[in-house]
């Protein structure tokens, strides 16, 4: 009879032929046991993890927001570029030598449209007058409202829009018809244009034709009420002199048209005429945005090192209340590597868990923010993904010292201490 070898004692045992079919390997964790091992702490102190997983979860969200909330607001100017352009031009009086307000000359429009690269310009001119809801408003409540005198052709020279009504035309715009900006409209709770619906303006009751349409490359023209350039002479007491100039250029040639445009509105003194380009300020208020959200940025890796700080001591605790379950563990046949990587795997389940806790609070405060301002939502997959790998590395890093320290009990030390 052949000689059969019956050493199965220790982990390191291996079967023979003459052992039955189907004998017990030695143990391994496979990677679903791995988080099956790791999740039992969770389980069975739930409260605890959530608190702890809360502290990763403020941190990642404060993240995702800022970011989200960022990338919404510049894929917002990125539209409104897109719709309104980047071609405007606004021209105004600088000052002379003595340093008192200049004024541009009466042919100032008519030379920028001269020139060959300009699509449409049109002008604006400042009144004395204010408008009210009704007559009985005290003169001083202007609520900061101009009244200008515009041009017909002014919504195609800044991009302009209505949302109710009609632009002023050949024949309106020397009646006593008014369009109001979206401000405006706002400030004297007007909704809609027509007939019914009048302001008192100058003294005298004006009929609202038109509501515009908020105008990001010209924010000054939110909070004015329009009235045609004749009727602003005739009744209001307009000088006619002409307040802003704005032109639209062949995209191609902005720069070029940009540096003509002083010495062909005032050829004596083109250093008091004063040209700018509208989407130059919103460019500067989006970097602003940008370093704003830097620093906020960083006060979300501060909330985040908190919350890996909490994890860390949440796992010592833990390896401490449950030393019996590790020396049962160790004596049972469970290697150190095998205690470690089930503590590291609980370390980690619980940062994953305040991760995309986090993310989804991040993601939902982005889009709440973001439909709040009229704003398209974007959440960055980098930002979601660099989210979730920083919590995971937190997660090791917590989790490797209790991990380690798990590992280093002993059987009987672990299971005669209480």
């Amino acid at each position: 009879m052949p000689d059969i070898n019956t050493n199965t004692t220790g982990p390191g045992a291996t079967a023979t032929a003459a052992e039955p079919a189907g004998a017990p390997s030695p143990a391994r964790l496979r990677p679903a046991d791995v988080a099956r091992v790791g999740a039992i702490g969770l389980r069975t102190r739930p409260v605890r993890a959530a608190l702890s997983a809360l502290g990763i979860a403020i941190g990642i969200a404060a993240m995702i927001a800022v970011v989200g909330i960022t990338a919404s607001s510049r894929l917002d100017l990125e539209h409104r570029l897109a719709k309104f352009g980047t071609n405007v031009l606004t021209v105004t009086p600088g000052t002379d030598f003595s340093g008192k307000k200049a004024a541009l000359p009466d042919t100032a429009g008519a030379m920028v449209g001269r020139i060959p690269d300009v699509d449409h310009q049109s002008a604006t001119g400042t009144t004395n007058a204010n408008v009210y809801r009704t007559d009985r408003i005290p003169a001083g409540n202007t609520n900061g409202i101009a009244v200008l005198a515009a041009r017909s052709d002014l919504p195609a020279s800044v991009g302009a829009t209505l949302t109710s009504g009609a632009w002023l035309n050949g024949a309106t715009e020397r009646g006593t018809a008014v369009v109001l900006g979206a401000a405006t409209a706002r400030y004297l709770g007007i909704d809609h244009a027509g007939p019914d619906v009048q302001v008192w303006l100058g003294g005298q009751w004006f009929t609202v034709i038109g509501i515009l349409a908020p105008t990001p490359l010209a924010p000054d023209l939110e909070s004015a009420a329009f009235v045609g350039w004749p009727v602003a002479q005739e009744r209001l007491g307009f000088d006619g002199n002409t307040g802003t100039l704005y032109v639209r250029i062949k995209p191609t040639s902005v720069d070029s048209v940009r540096t003509l445009l002083g010495r062909t509105v005032n050829p004596e003194s083109p250093n008091e005429v004063r040209v700018e380009r509208p989407s130059d300020a919103l460019r500067v208020k989006q970097a602003t945005n940008d370093t704003f959200t830097a620093l906020l940025l960083g006060l979300g890796a501060v909330a985040l090192l908190v919350g890996g700080v909490g994890v860390a001591n949440t796992m010592i605790i833990s390896v401490l209340e449950r030393r019996g379950e590790i020396g049962w563990r160790r004596a049972l046949g469970a290697t150190r590597g095998q205690i470690r990587i089930q503590f590291l795997t609980e370390a980690l389940l619980l940062s994953a868990l305040g991760g995309l806790g986090g993310i989804l609070l991040g993601t939902a405060v982005t889009g709440g923010f973001a439909l709040y301002q009229g704003w398209p939502v974007a959440v960055p997959a980098w930002a979601q993904g660099t989210a979730l790998g920083s919590t995971l590395v937190i997660g090791a890093v917590a989790g490797l010292y209790p991990a380690i320290r798990a590992a280093r009990l002993s059987p009987t030390e672990a299971l005669a201490q209480p």
